[in-house]
């Protein structure tokens, strides 16, 4: 196994996730296997009860694990899937220390199955109890080297388990260690992964570090030129060679790219489906716009995996995707009265739009805003897509609008309504927050063959998606909402559990409650994404009838806003079902 190791300098924020994964994508296009950990050295277990503003958003994945979005860069980069250990805390190395000596004595019997509930690994969750067994042989456990010991196995067990659907352990693992170097909480860290160093060996180990070169007076940094280099490899003992600028880029796609800069034995990268892409990005002009109502517009981090989704939709309909923010409480009356100036910017952007999203959320803060958006796409044949939270003030505003149940509502937002649309699901916890929601891959299965959701995925009987909510669709109000007309096309494997619901005689009224946006991958964009972007351009009919005239891609002679011009949703004489878009099958030198 050979290990390369990201780290950062100067300040945080530089870019070290996606350097990380398109060093990934170089290793990967000459051949190798490549798996990804992100170390994060922060004392919470998980990114699970993080502040979307303070840390972006939440990303989740298979098994449930609720991590970093850096893993998501991972996984969108490398198409793999990951698991909860790739992720490693200060707060996972350390929550065994937080349980008493009685409650370890109580579950000592069967430690092993408590810990798995915990998701840590053999090797950390036994270190006290190890301790109490006597196995240090009487010494004092300390940081270095039990810890310390402890965090170098965690990396060489968890770097073994395979994460592209291939058996056996990959060839490389991109280890990317967050914060910058001299955090006094990373320092554990820092010691391990030296030590490994030398565990591995200089032949196994590459160290990669991220820092910043400002130019002074000016915003932006610089390309380095050869003056520059010179310096850095004098006072950083680095040979000029290397040292590589990451320099601002076009569009993401083009940072592989630049890292291209010499060949190892495992032969040239092939890039042709990473160049393909950045040329097409950049080549893009006719837009399609999309308001984006939510709570958190302030930061894009917060809904990083819905802006990638929609990314990598519109790419396939080849449009120029435009994201207008719309803070969901300006759309509100009492921003009316306070602030005229931000509710009427809120509603001509909605008005605006070719299609509204409202992605997930948590909290009453702009939910009658969302609420509204939701009412203003049904009453106005707007394409709309509701995600998680999305969904559920979809059905609210159903309920009020059609079913004239003015006090219709979620129990997180009014627990004493008479009319609970939305309850609390009877699994949940209330007491503790960190990883008590209905979290990772469920099965979603399509009680309705002829609807758009399954035509997007390709007519199967069922699709695995990621979850991560505690609220759900009341199921005893199920009957009164379909016979006013709303259909609820997709159920869990019980049927009691709402998880896509449309209106059959919208463009495009559509609401998940899962979280699509975490399985997009360029190339092969999410199903309801694609829909979404489809019908705000007027291409969703072709797209459901998997017609097609060419797989050719434009290039830079070829406008984008040409009428000739191939997309996603027309490519010829050839019928096709529309999965076979979705598989990434039609954009084949895009990936």
């Amino acid at each position: 196994m050979k290990y390369v190791l990201v780290t950062g300098g100067v300040v945080s924020g530089l870019g070290k996730g996606v350097t990380a994964s398109s060093i990934g994508v170089v290793l990967k296009a000459c051949g190798l296997r490549v798996t990804s950990i992100k170390i994060d050295p922060y004392l919470n277990t998980d990114a699970g009860t993080m502040s979307p503003f303070e840390h972006g958003e939440v990303f989740v994945l298979d098994d449930g694990g609720e991590v970093d979005l850096d893993l998501g860069n991972y996984e969108r980069f490398l198409d793999v899937k990951l698991t909860r250990d790739n992720n490693i805390t200060t707060g996972k190395i350390y929550q065994v220390l937080k349980l008493s000596a009685l409650l370890l004595e109580l579950v000592h019997k069967n430690l092993g199955q408590f810990f798995q509930i915990f998701g840590l690994p053999e090797d950390i969750k036994f270190v006290i109890d190890k301790e109490r067994r006597g196995d240090y042989l009487g010494k004092t456990v300390q940081v270095v080297p039990h810890i310390t010991d402890a965090i170098q196995e965690w990396i060489e067990r968890v770097a073994m388990i395979p994460v592209d659907g291939k058996e056996g352990p990959a060839d490389v693992c991109v280890i990317e260690l967050g914060g910058t170097i001299g955090d006094i909480e990373s320092m554990p860290f820092i010691e391990a992964l030296c030590q490994f160093s030398y565990r591995v060996g200089p032949g196994n180990f590459c160290l990669v570090h991220v820092s910043l070169v400002p130019v002074l007076n000016v915003v932006g940094e610089q390309p380095l030129v050869e003056n520059v280099k010179e310096k850095l490899s004098k006072f950083c003992h680095v040979p000029e060679a290397d040292i590589v600028t990451l320099y601002d880029v076009t569009n993401i796609w083009r940072i592989p790219l630049l890292l291209r800069v010499g060949y190892s034995i495992a032969g040239e990268p092939k890039l042709d489906e990473w160049v393909s892409r950045a040329e097409i990005c950049d080549t893009l002009h006719e837009p399609v716009r999309i308001a984006m109502v939510g709570k958190y517009t302030g930061l894009s981090d917060s809904y990083l995996s819905v802006l990638k989704a929609l990314l990598h939709a519109s790419i396939a309909c080849h449009r120029k995707l435009v994201v207008d923010w719309v803070p969901a409480s300006d759309l509100e009356d009492t921003t009316e009265k306070e602030a005229p100036n931000l509710y009427e910017k809120a509603w001509s952007l909605l008005k605006g739009a070719d299609g509204i999203l409202v992605p997930g959320g948590f909290g009453d803060r702009g939910v009658q805003g969302k609420i509204l958006a939701a009412k203003y796409a049904r009453e106005n044949n707007i394409p709309f897509l509701g995600i998680c939270l999305g969904m559920q003030i979809a059905v609210i505003e159903f309920a009020r609008s059609i079913l004239n149940m003015q006090d219709a509502n979620s129990t997180e937002f009014e627990p004493d309504t008479t009319c609970p649309c939305v309850i609390f699901m009877p699994e949940g916890s209330k007491t503790h927050m960190g990883g008590t929601m209905r979290l990772g891959s469920r099965k979603t299965f399509f009680h309705v063959t002829d609807c758009k959701s399954a035509k997007l995925y390709g007519n199967v009987n069922y699709v695995d998606e990621r979850h991560r909510h505690r609220y759900e669709v009341n199921p005893d109000m199920i009957m009164e909402l379909e016979r006013a007309g709303l259909a609820f096309v997709g159920k869990d494997e019980t049927g009691r559990r709402m998880e896509i619901l449309e209106l059959p005689l919208h463009p495009y009224f559509v609401g998940v409650q899962f979280h699509p946006e975490f399985k997009s991958r360029p190339g092969k964009p999410s199903a309801p994404f694609l829909g979404l972007i489809a019908a705000s351009c007027g291409q969703l009919d072709a797209l459901l009838q998997g017609t097609t005239r060419s797989n050719q891609l434009p290039t830079k002679n070829s406008p984008s806003n040409s009428v000739s011009k191939p997309n996603a949703c027309q490519t010829g004489n050839t019928k096709k079902p529309a999965k076979s878009l979705l598989e990434g099958s039609f954009y084949s030198n895009v990936g």
